[in-house]
């Protein structure tokens, strides 16, 4: 049966070459937004590492000179100020707050082995990681105890430590920060891991991150960003008070206010935008696909009136022309998909798209666009299999 299907469509090769590229590309495409879909909704699923219930966060700006302004005593005056302000439980300061797109990446090291990795880097002080709810599986968080150590105490995530020392202990252990050329090494002693800390939101990648301490009563720094623990049930109007505090502080500088809440639904959707385009210029092209291969079936039968005509004069049954109608159509999108696939599988092999694209992601990825071409092609192939079962010989006659 297969047999005789694969010689009649290799005998039609030259009219089934485009039908098959036009499939192959079709394929291609959706495998592309399946799999985009599919690694975003793994992502959606991953723990962010951090609260955001009733926080709020407030970005610092129009400073004349990038964080030479922010003195140990402006720092103490914000913090003072703001936690005067009826409905305030913390406040906290850090260099950058969950869901902006600002990020500082630096390299590290572990001076033993001399593995180096890149990793993101964020500066925050004691109360930052304990009101974002932020919890160690190893060691602790900042406290007042690292006061006046040699070296500068980091909060890691496990992808760091592993990356870093592998199997062994991390926790204790000295990290140096490669500061640039021509600058030493800063050595940086981890006292806390945690589990993971995805600063960009539930659509980020999970990367390497190292949390260092900044104790602003000691030291000038550039934490621009504020984060604010409220009291539950805090409305928007809390806006407005905020920056009126804000703005008694120093009046100077601008203040970018709002709730964590509010910058996740818009980082939210700056991320799932593209995907959105994508599924619509997806879609377009599946019912360009969709004609062509109504229309090639519908001449291809058209065509064949006089072979299916003669199949049905020697006693083949209107199921047994349906079914081979069908049958042909399933056959050639396989041989397009089986294409497709060995070119994709190229991808989690050589390892180029990293994490995005690993074995679970390329599996679902191919399953869905693999249902949804074969969906394709048997609604195209319906009707032009349904007239063709509807063939008489006696039609088959008047083509002789």
């Amino acid at each position: 049966m297969f047999r005789h299907l694969f010689l009649l469509i290799w005998k039609r090769k030259s009219r089934n070459l485009m039908l098959s590229l036009e499939i192959l590309l079709a394929f291609i495409v959706v495998f592309a937004i399946a799999g985009f879909a599919v690694r975003s909704n793994e992502l959606y699923h991953l723990p962010t590492g951090f609260a955001i219930d009733d926080v709020w966060s407030v970005r610092i700006g129009n400073l004349p000179q990038e964080g030479k302004n922010l003195t140990p005593e402006v720092y103490e005056q914000f913090k003072r100020g703001l936690a005067a302000v009826p409905g305030v439980d913390k406040v906290a300061f850090a260099s950058t707050t969950p869901y902006l797109s600002r990020t500082w990446s630096s390299n590290f090291s572990d001076p033993v082995s001399k593995r180096e990795i890149l990793a993101q880097v964020i500066e925050m002080d004691d109360d930052a990681l304990p009101l974002m709810g932020v919890t160690p599986i190893q060691g602790r968080l900042f406290e007042r105890a690292d006061d006046g150590a040699a070296a500068v105490p980091v909060v890691i995530n496990e992808r760091t430590a592993r990356d870093i020392f592998g199997t062994a202990p991390a926790l204790g252990k000295i990290v140096d920060h490669h500061m640039g050329v021509g600058i030493a090494n800063q050595p940086m002693r981890i006292v806390g891991i945690i589990d993971d800390y995805r600063s960009k939101g539930e659509f980020a990648a999970p990367v390497n991150m190292i949390i260092t301490r900044s104790v602003p009563s000691t030291e000038d720094g550039g934490m621009q960003s504020l984060l604010i623990k409220v009291r539950p049930g805090t409305t928007r109007a809390f806006e407005e008070t905020l920056s009126r505090q804000l703005k008694l502080l120093n009046n100077t500088w601008s203040y970018e206010i709002a709730p964590l809440s509010v910058r996740r639904a818009d980082a939210m959707k700056n991320q799932i935008t593209p995907l959105i385009v994508l599924s619509v210029i997806a879609l377009f092209l599946l019912l360009m696909v969709a004609f062509g291969l109504f229309g090639v079936l519908w001449q291809n039968t058209t065509m064949r009136i006089p072979e299916l005509g003669l199949r049905r004069a020697v006693g083949a049954s209107a199921a047994n022309i349906y079914r081979q109608i069908i049958a042909e159509q399933a056959l050639l999108s396989t041989g397009a998909m089986l294409i497709g696939l060995l070119l994709l599988v190229q991808i989690p092999l050589t390892g180029v798209l990293g994490e995005h694209l690993n074995w679970r992601v390329f599996i679902t990825a191919a399953a869905l666009s693999m249902a949804l071409i074969y969906l394709l092609s048997l609604l195209c192939s319906v009707y032009p299999g349904w007239r063709a079962s509807r063939l008489s010989p006696t039609e088959a006659l008047h083509y002789e």
